[in-house]
């Protein structure tokens, strides 16, 4: 493999993790909106990656078996409101319920922290192929 593959597949994932991070990111911060433009409350988003076939020549041996990642889309998540008694909310309903977003802070939280993981992990592998690049020009001289 050569370094601009592996630069590219690393790139990809920092790429699709840093999206994953901004969905996360709205997630919480609209935790507790009971309103939105569309009308409702909040729809918890997720995000859907898929792998694509790394462009560029390399062995066929190799070639089906390394892929990008890449955001196919972001899906609302379709799990139910949580309701809440409160009739004197702003946003309760005629029998005094408030719904709020089906969001899990700590499902959330935990997605964050893979997402900042594997975000880690891709840039350990760019600076490793930097230095393995840097060590063969030194062979060179």
């Amino acid at each position: 493999m050569d370094f601009f593959t592996a630069f590219n597949i690393s790139a990809s994932a920092l790429s699709a993790q840093r999206i994953r991070m901004n969905v996360v990111s709205s997630n919480l911060a609209n935790a507790q909106s009971t309103e939105t433009p569309e009308g409702g409350p909040y729809r918890r988003k997720d995000v859907v990656f898929s792998s694509i076939p790394t462009p560029g020549s390399f062995p066929s041996i190799l070639k089906d078996k390394l892929n990008e990642v890449s955001v196919v889309e972001i899906v609302d998540d379709q799990r139910p409101f949580k309701s809440v008694y409160d009739p004197y909310h702003p946003s309760a309903d005629q029998n005094g319920y408030v719904y709020y977003p089906n969001i899990n802070i700590i499902e959330e939280m935990v997605n964050l922290m893979s997402a900042t993981r594997s975000y880690e992990a891709n840039v350990s592998v760019i600076k490793a192929t930097k230095s393995m690049a840097l060590k063969a020009l030194e062979i060179g001289r």
